[in-house]
């Protein structure tokens, strides 16, 4: 079977113009499918390629048109902007929720989906198919000469201790535009207080704020950052450069994040879409650093994020004013 990947160029020539922002598209499969399945994701193409290509080897006469957008663009398509998709991925596990909840989303149910524990999905309509810890980039020549952090409150005192060192090279997400980054932050929040004495460090050292883990893990490759905080582990160990730099899971706790998907209202091909949100829940992917939904294990710091309307908590108007006055007035300094 034949597969494109048309340029981003070439599909905004032909696709209607978004009033979402879009970040990057791709078309894979053949020119002439019967069938064009719509995503919309927060995941790189190169990132979700593998996954993409494994589903169209049993789909022939399937095209995928991929739409990559952040977390907070992909709820507003679906929310408000009427663009149709027929599926949804993100790794912003509140806003997917609240989608669900919402009603814009479709139930779906299949082998695949009675399969998974109950953390993992919710109200038939929302689906994990990875769970991804969020990690600590750091550059081995920034720490040649230093212990590495194994923990927050070592980076904290790493940080005091080397101030010259690490100004204006820590990296963290700008939590007022990133879904992801805001999750995590509310999460970190959540489970101990040694998060707001970090978020003080690093914004008196001049924190860097980025979008995403992508842009993040580029910095500290390219020598621009010494520490990437809270980016995605599967971005980290997925690149063909990461002799760069080592990525750490924080022996205090390592928040777990849960990859998922969901088939919007107004899917134009539903039938369609939970086939292939049936592969993605079934299949194991080479070429990806995507660890599948699993039981928990015996490690005591890990502390998954469950899909449920917990989640919808930290989303109140005026529980996410009140978070975000207090990071800024810790990390904007």
């Amino acid at each position: 079977m034949r597969h494109t990947l048309l340029s981003l160029v070439g599909l905004l020539i032909a696709a209607p113009l978004a009033a979402f922002e879009i970040e990057d598209q791709a078309r894979f499969g053949p020119d002439d499918a019967a069938t064009t399945l719509e995503i919309i994701s927060t995941a790189d193409i190169a990132f979700f390629a593998p996954m993409i290509r494994s589903y169209l080897e049993g789909a022939p006469d399937t095209a995928v048109a991929y739409t990559v957008a952040s977390s907070a663009e992909l709820d507003r398509a679906l929310r408000t902007d009427g663009t149709r998709f027929d599926i949804a991925i993100s790794s912003a596990m509140d806003l997917q929720t609240k989608l669900a909840n919402d009603g814009l989303a479709q139930p779906h149910n299949s082998d695949a989906t009675d399969a998974l524990p109950g953390w993992a999905t919710w109200n038939d309509r929302l689906f994990a198919f990875s769970q991804e810890p969020a990690a600590i980039v750091v550059s081995k020549s920034a720490f040649a000469d230093l212990p590495l952090p194994r923990s927050r409150q070592q980076l904290i005192t790493t940080l005091r201790e080397n101030p010259a060192r690490f100004e204006g090279r820590i990296g963290t997400y700008d939590v007022r535009q990133s879904g992801l980054g805001y999750l995590f932050a509310t999460q970190d929040a959540r489970t101990s207080e040694t998060y707001w004495r970090l978020t003080e460090v690093m914004g008196a050292l001049d924190v860097a704020l980025y979008c995403c883990s992508s842009d993040m893990i580029d910095a500290v490759v390219g020598g621009e950052l010494a520490i990437a905080y809270n980016v995605l582990a599967s971005y980290a160990l997925g690149r063909v450069d990461r002799d760069a730099y080592t990525i750490i899971l924080p022996s205090d706790f390592t928040t777990l994040m849960l990859r998922s998907v969901l088939i919007p209202a107004s899917a134009a091909e539903p039938e369609t879409a939970g086939q292939f949100v049936d592969h993605l829940l079934s299949e194991t992917f080479d070429g990806t650093a995507l660890p599948p939904i699993a039981p928990p294990n015996d490690d005591s710091a890990v502390r998954r994020i469950e899909l449920g309307p917990a989640l919808l908590v930290y989303l109140d108007r005026f529980k996410r004013r009140g978070f975000l006055s207090e990071w800024e007035s810790a990390i904007l300094q």
